[in-house]
């Protein structure tokens, strides 16, 4: 390579550069190849010196070496119009990974090829090759190829580009292409929803699951902005109804107006329509506060709930000591009286609360007589003055997956515990309300970050002491906040589906997350340059008298320097 000695292609087995190892092989190139474990595994290729000079990434190299390439022209296109057109498709390369863009993009390049042999020209060059090489080293394309006829002619082209022999040379060299799997599916109907390339495994044996029946719901309450863990619950609870064909509602938990706000419910569902989210229709908890009010009023009458005056430090002490209150075995017509009086809050009835009898000698403290209503004077954000006594979450979440016909509550695995305390409520909510249909449920990992509160109790206390400047502040984990700090929705959303419905709990780093915001912005960002100090020269030359090195050249009204 021009009388020096050989540079030295360095990269990561983890994101073989496909395109640039087949060109060296086409071009019959002179470089040392070099793998380095150690290297991260999104780690672009880097062509090293021996004067320690170095070029970073595939389309800068395949550019190189097509440069100080020996062979006849014609692989970088034998005019400057199709050097261009080369030089366009080495770009548009770059964008093919694995991710939400990848498929529409691969529809527009088949789209291209219907009536195309190649890229550019009548033959061979190195657009082919640097195509080729991204879709090589995807493992989101084989699905892709199977699943979607419009990528038939790209598929094509695949595969004849792929038959010429450097090419071919360079996949069979370095063995198996694909060394990830995903699990093979146990339902062979959820094989392209599963899992895959870009996206973690969804194959989670769903119990009771029934194609296009399934029914999921996202339930935020309204007392704070989203923020990614709540991104990564309504991604997951779609993704769930998606592969079986089935539906997503969404439901505002609203039964606490202490901390609920308007504000919060529009900014939840601004976000999820940054999110793309898609669902049957938005419901609230509050619209069926008098049905909950009636089945409160049956499961007293059956003996399931009990009205306590018990003080809140003495029941919290007894319910950790397994101590049954004073109040458990109370007479039904008493805790009816008290019920209603509790409806008005009344002095009476905001002495009390209404608890569900389960098993206070449980060793899972949910289980523990947990409370069902409660007495709050608070106005209502969308109800007003109209209910002063709100059921808890233990108690209307049951009742109402059940009578909306949610088949699967998705929740994160802190709330194992509050497992047996749903099915036992809801066991007890079906005695008393006949027809109200089984809810199962599956736990999966909550998303964690180092370094990262994502608790809403923690994060309103940033903003309502002023340590921030709003929820969307750019420091925030609030999907404006990481919005505001340049993150693309994409990116958010191809990060969530790639951790999977795993109960593995983990801690993120961000730096993944920024990497593939960095994948699909660096193809289409624009670059400015900028001085700091306006130092100008208009005139020149510096020597008037020296004419040596003159020549055309593109000039402005001015030269500015740092």
């Amino acid at each position: 390579m021009g009388g020096c000695s050989s540079p030295t292609l360095v990269y990561t087995e983890r994101n073989t550069p496909f395109a640039v190892l087949a060109t060296a092989r086409l071009l019959r190139a002179a470089i040392n190849i070099k793998t380095d474990a150690s290297l991260p595994k999104d780690a672009a290729p880097e062509l090293i010196f021996d004067g320690g000079e170095k070029l970073v990434g595939t389309a800068t190299i395949l550019r190189f070496l097509a440069r100080v390439s020996r062979t006849p022209d014609g692989y970088y296109g034998a005019s400057p119009l199709a050097a261009s057109q080369v030089d366009s498709w080495i770009d548009t390369s770059t964008a093919l990974v694995p991710g939400l863009t990848l498929e529409p993009l691969a529809e527009a390049i088949s789209a291209f090829l219907a009536l195309r042999t190649y890229l550019v020209g009548h033959s061979l060059s190195l657009a082919d090759v640097a195509v080729w090489g991204q879709l090589q080293a995807t493992l989101q394309w084989d699905k892709l190829r199977k699943a979607n006829p419009a990528l038939a002619h790209l598929g094509r082209w695949y595969d004849h580009v792929g038959s010429t022999p450097a090419l071919a040379a360079v996949a069979e060299a370095l063995g198996p292409r694909r060394r990830f799997t995903t699990p093979k599916p146990t339902n062979p109907e959820l094989g392209a929803a599963a899992g895959g390339g870009a996206t973690g495994s969804f194959d989670i044996g769903l119990e009771n699951a029934e194609m296009g029946k399934v029914v999921t719901r996202f339930p935020p309450e309204p007392s704070g902005y989203l923020h990614i863990g709540h991104a990564k619950a309504a991604l997951i609870n779609q993704h769930i109804a998606d592969m079986y064909k089935g539906r997503m509602l969404v439901r505002f938990d609203d039964t606490n107006p202490s901390k609920e706000k308007d504000e919060y419910t529009q900014s939840i569902i601004a976000d999820m329509q940054r999110l793309g989210l898609r669902y049957a229709g938005i419901t609230y908890t509050s619209d069926y506060f008098e049905q909950l009010a009636e089945c409160a009023r049956r499961m007293i009458a059956k003996g399931y709930l009990y009205a306590d005056d018990t003080p809140v430090e003495q029941m919290r002490e007894e319910r950790m000591a397994g101590t049954p209150s004073v109040r458990r075995d109370r007479p039904v017509s008493e805790t009816t009286a008290i019920f209603e009086e509790m409806l008005v809050a009344s002095e009476e009835g905001q002495r009390h609360c209404l608890r569900v009898k389960l098993d206070m000698s449980a060793p899972n403290k949910a289980l523990r007589d947990p409370v069902a209503y409660r007495c709050n004077l608070e106005p209502h954000w969308r109800t007003g003055q109209k209910y002063k006594c709100y059921p808890t979450y233990d108690f209307a979440c049951p009742f109402v997956d059940a009578i909306e016909g949610v088949t699967h509550a998705l929740r994160t695995s802190e709330y194992k515990d509050r497992e047996a305390q749903f099915y036992m409520i809801l066991k007890l909510q079906q005695d008393v309300w006949p027809g109200l249909p089984h809810v199962t449920m599956w736990d999966y990992a909550r998303l964690s970050f180092i370094y990262t509160v994502l608790s809403k109790r923690k994060l309103t206390w940033f903003v309502e002491n002023g340590i921030v400047d709003g929820w969307d502040d750019p420091r925030m984990p609030t999907v404006q906040g990481i919005m505001r700090r340049g993150l693309k929705m994409e990116a958010l959303k191809e990060f969530m589906l790639g951790q999977g419905a795993s109960k593995n709990m983990t801690y993120q780093e961000w730096d993944k997350i920024w990497t593939i915001n960095k994948k699909l912005i660096d193809p289409v960002c624009p670059r400015h340059t900028a001085v700091e100090q306006s130092n100008r020269w208009a005139r020149g030359p510096a020597h008037s008298g020296m004419t040596e090195g003159e020549g055309v050249a593109s000039a402005a009204r001015a030269l500015w320097t740092e």
